[in-house]
Formats: C-alpha cells, sequence, structure tokens
C-alpha cells in the first residue's frame, strides 16, 4: 500500500504544478495579447517583431489548456519547456533582465514531466510504433 499512497501524493502533487503553470502561463499570455508595455518593450528589445509576442502567447495558451487536459498533459509540458528554454536564450544574449523567472518555470514543467514520466514514456513508445 506505500507505493499506492506515494502514487497518490505524485498525481496530486503533479495536479497542483499544472494548474499552477497553466495560470501563470494564462497570464503571461493575456499581458502579452493585452500589449501591457513591459512586454511590447520586451519583444521590442527581441527585435523579431510584434508578431512574435503574439505567436508565443498563442503557444502559452495552447500550452496552458494542453497541461490540463491529461491526453495533452505531455505535449503541454514540453511546448511550454521549449519556450522557457528559448526564453532563457533570449535573456541571456538580448534582454538586460534576469532569466531566472524563465528558470524556475522551466524547472516547474520538467517535474511535471518527471512525474508524468509514464505518460511520457508511453507517448515515445506510439511514436515509435507509429514509424516502425
Amino acid at each position: 500500500m506505500p507505493s499506492d499512497r506515494s502514487e497518490r501524493s505524485a498525481n496530486i502533487t503533479c495536479w497542483v504544478l499544472q494548474v499552477l503553470l497553466a495560470l501563470i502561463f494564462l497570464a503571461a499570455a493575456s499581458a502579452k495579447i493585452a500589449g501591457v508595455s513591459i512586454m511590447v518593450d520586451t519583444f521590442q528589445r527581441i527585435g523579431v517583431g510584434q508578431w512574435f509576442r503574439y505567436l508565443t502567447a498563442i503557444v502559452e495558451i495552447v500550452g496552458a489548456i494542453a497541461l490540463l487536459a491529461p491526453a495533452f498533459t505531455v505535449i503541454g509540458a514540453i511546448l511550454l519547456a521549449a519556450t522557457m528554454a528559448a526564453a532563457i536564450v533570449a535573456h541571456l544574449t538580448v534582454l538586460t533582465t534576469s532569466f531566472v523567472p524563465a528558470l524556475v518555470l522551466l524547472v516547474l514543467l520538467l517535474s511535471v514531466l518527471w512525474l508524468r514520466r509514464s505518460r511520457v514514456l508511453s507517448a515515445r513508445d506510439r511514436l515509435v510504433g507509429a514509424s516502425s
């Protein structure tokens, strides 16, 4: 029975993380779509154009929704983790602001992937089986 209890605890912890992350990414996407000045300035400094701010917001919304849908949790976490990895690179190369918030979010997303590793492995097996 101890494994059932620890599995249940891990599941609850993961759901708490998923909901928290979804709320954070939905809030960030809302700020981007609303054109909050700090977001506009940040994407101006990145230098790609404001369309990239909207694209990033869409990716964050899709990822946040996917985190809350059990069939798509792994996809959402991977999508958002890649987004945070890119954000860290942007902070280290172009922006003058701290990369730490993006790093914390990346670690939390990787924690979700670790806690949901059975789904990650199942998705991998489906992909490998489909390509064979």
